[in-house]
C-alpha cells in the first residue's frame, strides 16, 4: 500500500468526512441500526453498494483525466440529490486539503473542469498525483465508506468502540476483493464503468435532508 492511501484514510486528514455519517444517522433514528449486529449488516451493505461505486471511480480517476466526463458519469450513477451533495461537499474539502499536501497542475486541471468534484474522483486524482496506484485509491475509498459510518455509530449510539472496530476489521477481505474488482475496470471508458446502486441508502439520504430541516441533526448526511 502506498503511503498516500494511509494519509487519505486517516481520520485526521481534513477531508470533511467527520460531518457525514453515510446514512447511519437516519438508519439509527429509524431503529434500523441499534446494536453491533445491525451495524455490521449496515456496514457490509454500504461497502458492497456505495463503497464499491466510490472505489470504481476512485480507481478510474488515478489515470483517467477526463474530469468532466468522469464526474458526470458518477453523477449519473448517484440518483439521490442528497447523496450527490454530500459527495461534492466532501470532494470540495478534500480538494482544499489536497492542494496543500500535493500541489499539482493535474489537480489544477481537475478543479478547473469541476470546482466541486465528487469525493471518489478527488481521492483517485490525489492518489495518482502522489504516486499511488488504482488499487490504493480503490482501497482507500472502500475503507472510508465504512469507517465514517462506524465512527458515527459510536457517537450516535454509544456502542463499544472495540466492538465497532472489530466489525470494520471483519470487512477487510471484502474491501480487498472490492478493490481488486475496481482495478479490473479502471481502464474502461467512463461511460462503461459499473454502477452498483443502493436504493436504500438513497432513501435514507433524502429522509435525512428532510428531517435535518425540521430538527437539529449531528451529521450533515
Amino acid at each position: 500500500m502506498h503511503t498516500v492511501a494511509l494519509v487519505l484514510s486517516d481520520s485526521r486528514f481534513p477531508g470533511g468526512g467527520h460531518v457525514h455519517s453515510g446514512g447511519l444517522e437516519e438508519a439509527a433514528a429509524r431503529g434500523l441500526v441499534a446494536d453491533i449486529p445491525s451495524l455490521g449488516l449496515f456496514l457490509a451493505g454500504r461497502l458492497r453498494t456505495a463503497g464499491e461505486l466510490a472505489a470504481i471511480f476512485a480507481a478510474a480517476a488515478v489515470k483517467c483525466h477526463e474530469w468532466s466526463t468522469l464526474d458526470a458519469e458518477l453523477d449519473a450513477r448517484t440518483p439521490s440529490p442528497a447523496q450527490r451533495e454530500a459527495s461534492r461537499s466532501q470532494g470540495r474539502a478534500t480538494v482544499r486539503a489536497g492542494r496543500r499536501a500535493w500541489p499539482s497542475p493535474v489537480l489544477d486541471s481537475l478543479v478547473a473542469a469541476t470546482p466541486r468534484p465528487h469525493h471518489a474522483i478527488i481521492l483517485g486524482a490525489l492518489t495518482g498525483i502522489a504516486g499511488g496506484g488504482a488499487g490504493d485509491a480503490a482501497l482507500t475509498a472502500a475503507y472510508l465508506s465504512v469507517s465514517g459510518p462506524a465512527s458515527a455509530a459510536i457517537r450516535l449510539l454509544g456502542l463499544d468502540p472495540f466492538a465497532v472496530n472489530a466489525e470494520v476489521t471483519r470487512l477487510g477481505e471484502a474491501m480487498q476483493a472490492l478493490a481488486e474488482r475496481a482495478v479490473a475496470t479502471a481502464s474502461l471508458p467512463p461511460q462503461d464503468l459499473p454502477g452498483p446502486g443502493a436504493p436504500g441508502l438513497d432513501l435514507l439520504a433524502e429522509a435525512h435532508v428532510r428531517h435535518h430541516k425540521e430538527e437539529v441533526r449531528l451529521f450533515a448526511s
